[in-house]
């Protein structure tokens, strides 16, 4: 009896190979902040902003500041992030030298493997690499523009026509110089992306939502020298400023896309490294 061209197509699919199933994303994410009561709440916020772009993300905390030698093995995950901190970048305490140990190890034992630098770690990324860290002129507290550089505009599509995004600041220190081989993608090194394509960072604060940006209002007395009770107008503003919209949703689209990008080959990075 022949057979007619749908039971073919049954038959094929019956006895078709089931398709692989692409996996989570698995991103290690280095908690960098010295015995902070905040880190439950960083980690939350970590995990509500990616988790609202890639529900599916499969996140790892590491606390190398408290926990002596913590630090992820890089052949289980996609992604290695040096996260923000509550100390001097500048110091040389021994956790902040494994730390940057381990950025080495990193980028020459697995220079396939993508880096992302958010705050201190920005900062920590530009100084392993020979960039300079200084004071800044005025402390940055809530959510501010990130002016794009014609490279940055290549590199975000989704904010090119306005030439900036918004994200929230949290910061006493900046980088003064950017370290060779890197490219900035924003004024006043707010953004960085090494000339091989594996390395990019981040002065502002994309995991960071106006929930957990309001924890650290109380430094105001400490950075700008008024809180509610000394500076009525001043402290509004300061909360109108943390509670603003920001581009962290769209920042995290984007690094999630660049994940997927190759390397650039003869950039000399890892070569760099390996003669620090």
């Amino acid at each position: 009896m022949p057979v007619s061209a749908s039971a073919m197509s049954s038959v094929k699919t019956l006895g078709a190979e089931p398709q692989p199933q692409p996996q989570p994303i698995r991103i290690a994410i280095l908690l960098n902040s010295y015995r902070s009561r905040l880190l439950p709440a960083i980690r939350a916020s970590y995990e509500r902003t990616i988790g609202a772009v890639a529900p599916d993300a499969r996140l790892a905390f590491y606390e190398p500041a408290n926990k002596a030698g913590q630090f992820p093995d890089p052949a289980f995950f996609d992604l290695i992030v040096f996260g923000g901190s509550n100390v001097d970048p500048r110091k040389s305490h021994q956790w902040i030298l494994d730390v940057h140990a381990f950025l080495r190890r990193l980028v020459t034992q697995h220079p396939e493997k993508k880096v992302l630098g958010i705050c201190w770690g920005h900062q920590t990324i530009s100084r392993v690499f020979g960039g300079r860290v200084v004071d800044a002129a005025y402390p940055e507290m809530g959510v501010a523009n990130i002016n794009l550089t014609e490279a940055g505009s290549k590199f975000f599509p989704e904010a090119a026509a306005l030439g900036s995004f918004k994200l929230q600041q949290h910061h006493r220190r900046e980088v003064a110089v950017a370290p060779p081989g890197f490219v900035q993608l924003a004024q006043g090194n707010q953004c960085l992306l090494s000339e091989n394509n594996m390395i990019l960072t981040f002065q502002g604060h994309p995991e960071k939502d106006a929930e957990t940006a309001r924890l650290r209002l109380h430094d105001s007395m400490r950075w700008f020298g008024f809180d509610a009770s000394l500076d009525e107008k001043a402290w509004i503003k300061l909360q109108e400023m943390v509670n603003m919209e920001h581009d962290g949703p769209a920042v995290w689209r984007r690094i999630l896309e660049w994940l997927k990008e190759p390397p650039v080959q003869g950039s000399g990075i890892v070569d760099k490294v390996s003669k620090m």
